[in-house]
C-alpha cells in the first residue's frame, strides 16, 4: 500500500466512494420523474427514457477515452477536466428548450461521470494490491452496486420537494464537491510511470489488454453480473407498483432495503481466501435465486418470495462485484488507466443492452428469463476463473 496518513487514507476511501456513486447517479436519480418529464417537453414516454440511454452511452464511451488519457497525463488531471464537463452539460440540462438538446446534455453528462468510475478504480490499484486492493475495492464496489438502487430513491424525495430540476442541481452540487475534493487529492500515477508515447498511441494498449486472458474473463464475469444487476434496476418499478400492486413511497423503501444486500454480499466477499472463489460463491447464488424464481413465480406468485429471492439474489451480486474488480485490476495493473476503462465500459454496455429488453412483454417473467442468461454465463466466466492454479491467490 501506498505510504500516506490514516487520515488521508480516510478521505481517499470516501473520495473514491463518491467517484464510484457518480455514475450510477447520473444514469438513475432522475427515474421517478420520467413520467412528468414526458408532459414538461410534450414528448412521448420513450424519448423521455432515451435520456437514460444516452447517459449510459456516454458512461460507456467515456470511460475509453478517459482511462487511457490517465495513464498519459496523470489521474488528477483527467479527472478536473471530466467534472468540469460534467458541471456545465448539467446546468445546460435544466435549461434544456426541447427534449433533442436534454437527451444530448445527458450524454455529455455520462461522459463527465465516467470520468469519476474510471479513476475510482485507477487510483486505488495505483495505492494499494492484494488484500489492500480488495479491502479498498470492497467498499467501491459496495458503493458502486448500492448507488443504482438508492438513487432514484434520494431522486424521487428530491423531486417531491424541488421538482426534477432539484435533481440536477444536486447533481450539480455533487460535481462542485469532488472538484473541490481535487484539492486535498494527490496524484497517484507519478510521472516516471506515465505513458510516454503519443495520444494516438494509447489505442495501442487496447490490444495489449485483451491479451491478458484473464482479464478478459473478468471483464466478462463482471458485464454479465452488471446484466444481471441492470435487469433488476429498470424493471422493479414496474413488478413492484404495477404487479404487486404497491405504492411509489412503499416501491422506494423496498428498493432502498435491497440496496443493503448488495453492500452486505460486497463486505461478506473478503471473508473467502480467494476472489475467485467468492466470485463462483456469488454467481452460484445469482443462478440458483433465478431459477427460484421462476419456480415461485408459477407456484407462488406473491410478494414475500419474490422479495427474499430478489434480496439473496443481490447479496450474491455484491460478492461479484468485489471479488472481479479485485482479480480484473490485479491482472490489468501494467495498463491500469486502459483496463480500468475496458472493464467499466463493459458494464454500462450490458446494461445499456438489458434495460430495454426488460419491458417486452410480460415483465416479471421476461426480467426472470434475462437475469438467468446472465447468470448462466457469469458463472461460466466465475468457473474459468477458479479453474486458475491454486497457487494464485486470486
Amino acid at each position: 500500500m501506498a505510504d500516506f496518513s490514516k487520515k488521508y487514507y480516510i478521505f481517499l476511501v470516501v473520495f473514491l466512494g463518491m467517484l464510484s456513486a457518480f455514475g450510477p447517479f447520473v444514469t438513475d436519480m432522475y427515474l421517478p420523474t420520467l413520467p412528468s418529464m414526458a408532459d414538461v417537453f410534450n414528448t412521448t414516454p420513450s424519448l423521455v427514457q432515451m435520456g437514460l440511454a444516452t447517459s449510459m452511452l456516454g458512461l460507456a464511451v467515456g470511460q475509453v477515452f478517459f482511462g487511457p488519457l490517465s495513464d498519459k497525463y496523470g489521474r488528477k488531471l483527467v479527472l478536473v477536466a471530466a467534472m468540469l464537463l460534467f458541471a456545465v452539460s448539467t446546468v445546460a440540462s435544466i435549461y434544456s428548450p426541447d427534449i433533442e438538446f436534454f437527451n444530448f446534455c445527458r450524454f455529455l453528462q455520462g461522459l463527465g461521470g465516467s470520468g469519476g468510475l474510471v479513476l475510482s478504480r485507477s487510483v486505488a490499484t495505483d495505492c494499494c494490491s492484494g488484500r489492500e486492493l480488495a479491502k479498498m475495492l470492497a467498499i467501491i464496489g459496495a458503493v458502486n452496486g448500492i448507488a443504482p438502487v438508492t438513487a432514484p430513491v434520494i431522486g424521487g424525495l428530491v423531486s417531491a420537494a424541488i421538482g426534477w430540476q432539484g435533481i440536477f442541481w444536486v447533481l450539480f452540487a455533487i460535481g462542485v464537491v469532488i472538484l473541490a475534493a481535487c484539492l486535498v487529492f494527490r496524484e497517484s500515477h507519478p510521472v516516471e510511470k506515465r505513458h510516454k508515447g503519443s495520444v494516438l498511441s494509447l489505442m495501442k494498449q487496447f490490444p495489449d489488454v485483451f491479451k491478458l486472458k484473464y482479464f478478459v474473463i473478468y471483464t466478462l464475469l463482471y458485464a454479465f453480473t452488471c446484466g444481471v444487476l441492470f435487469s433488476y434496476i429498470s424493471s422493479a418499478s414496474f413488478i413492484i407498483q404495477e404487479h404487486f400492486g404497491f405504492s411509489a413511497l412503499l416501491f422506494a423503501v423496498i428498493f432502498g432495503v435491497n440496496a443493503l444486500g448488495i453492500g452486505l454480499g460486497s463486505a461478506m466477499a473478503l471473508k473467502f481466501r480467494r476472489m475467485a472463489s467468492a466470485a463462483l460463491f456469488g454467481s452460484a447464488g445469482i443462478f440458483v435465486s433465478i431459477i427460484c424464481q421462476f419456480a415461485v413465480s408459477i407456484l407462488l406468485p406473491s410478494f414475500w418470495p419474490y422479495e427474499i429471492l430478489t434480496f439473496l439474489m443481490l447479496v450474491c451480486v455484491g460478492f461479484n462485484l468485489t471479488s472481479v474488480t479485485t482479480m480484473a485490476m490485479d491482472e490489468g495493473r501494467r495498463m491500469v488507466g486502459t483496463a480500468s476503462a475496458i472493464f467499466g465500459a463493459s458494464g454500462f454496455l450490458f446494461g445499456g443492452i438489458v434495460t430495454p429488453l426488460a419491458g417486452i412483454g410480460n415483465i416479471l417473467l421476461t426480467t426472470i428469463a434475462l437475469i438467468a442468461v446472465c447468470s448462466i454465463f457469469a458463472l461460466m466466466f466465475a468457473w474459468m476463473s477458479f479453474r486458475r492454479k491454486e497457487s494464485d491467490p486470486r
